[in-house]
């Protein structure tokens, strides 16, 4: 039940790009029913934000996100980082395993600990603080998204069509391995959830599968016009929160669509050990470094030493795998 529960949140995100990036197709005729929900979801953060993220978008400037999928506030996986640039008409996707071992900000005393616990122990200020510290990665914009509101963004949108990457069955639905299949609704959630008949492994195949089908579901949101009716925006106005407040949130729509048109995709990866009693995946610094420099390119920044948080000596791995 609880894997199931953590492919559920990490499906949700999937959606949630959509949700943010597919309403320019609509357009505001139904302004106030769009603004009311937006409004509904906006919920301030105290984290440290590095920059002026109004000028960011004011001026089209690239900008980065984290989509925190969670049940609810002690339950929940970081996600995805993800930056949108316009002028680049690129949008570049990290997943960002939840059981990456970090110093969570605010709870330095606690590591070596999960990812997924800053939110649990500091909701999104320590979540984005975390984040930001480990990457150097300035972040602009949170969104915590529920599993409830995938289906419904996917199935109004009339589904996508994707190559199967393996052949396995999940939920009752069957893949083949390079054969094309729609994907809708439950079958979504069975495709990128799967743990079975997985080449790349249980974690990298997954995470593969959730970024084929976000980059799908963006390349189609030209055509996402059902997206935006009365009932499909009352029904995932309690389904996501988000510090983006309606006019940031209507300059995405306007102006960064064209950061869909190329999606690049990658995940933070590492070697699992037994720190503090629990399972931790340990990112090496040179993985880290990697992953910096694709998301600052991705923010037309220049180049910076990856951060520290997740960086462990030898010796410090040793203690805690004692503890």
């Amino acid at each position: 039940m609880q894997k199931k529960k953590h492919t559920l949140r990490n499906s949700v995100l999937l959606g949630t790009l959509v949700l943010l990036l597919g309403g320019s197709a609509y357009g505001m005729t139904r302004y106030r029913s769009i603004k009311n929900a937006v409004n509904s979801s906006f919920v301030p953060t105290a984290a440290a934000k590095q920059r002026n993220v109004v000028k960011q978008v004011n001026k089209k400037k690239p900008i980065s996100l984290l989509v925190i999928g969670a049940d609810s506030k002690t339950s929940a996986d970081s996600g995805m980082l993800v930056t949108l640039n316009p002028s680049q008409k690129k949008t570049t996707v990290t997943s960002i395993p939840h059981t990456t071992a970090v110093r969570v900000a605010g709870y330095s005393k606690k590591a070596p600990s999960k990812i997924k616990s800053a939110y649990a122990w500091g909701g999104t200020k320590s979540a984005i603080n975390t984040t930001q510290n480990m990457l150097n990665v300035p972040i602009d914009f949170y969104v915590v998204a529920k599993p409830s509101g995938l289906k419904k963004v996917v199935t109004k949108g009339g589904g996508v069509t994707i190559k199967s990457s393996a052949t396995f069955s999940n939920y009752g639905y069957k893949f083949k391995k390079g054969v094309k299949t729609h994907l809708t609704g439950n079958k979504v959630l069975a495709y990128v959830s799967s743990y079975k008949a997985d080449p790349k492994g249980t974690n990298a195949g997954k995470q593969a599968r959730q970024q084929a089908v976000l980059s799908a579901v963006l390349k189609k949101n030209a055509t996402f016009k059902t997206l935006f009716n009365q009932q499909f925006i009352n029904s995932l106005a309690g389904a996501v929160k988000t510090d983006m407040n309606f006019n940031e949130m209507s300059n995405l729509v306007k102006n960064y669509r064209r950061a869909t048109k190329t999606v690049s995709k990658t995940a933070l990866h590492g070697t699992m050990k037994k720190l503090n009693g629990a399972n931790m995946k340990v990112i090496k610094k040179s993985e880290l470094q990697r992953v910096t420099n694709k998301e600052r390119k991705g923010l037309s920044l220049s180049h910076k030493t990856t951060g520290k948080a997740a960086v462990f000596t030898t010796k410090q791995l040793n203690k805690a795998a004692v503890k």
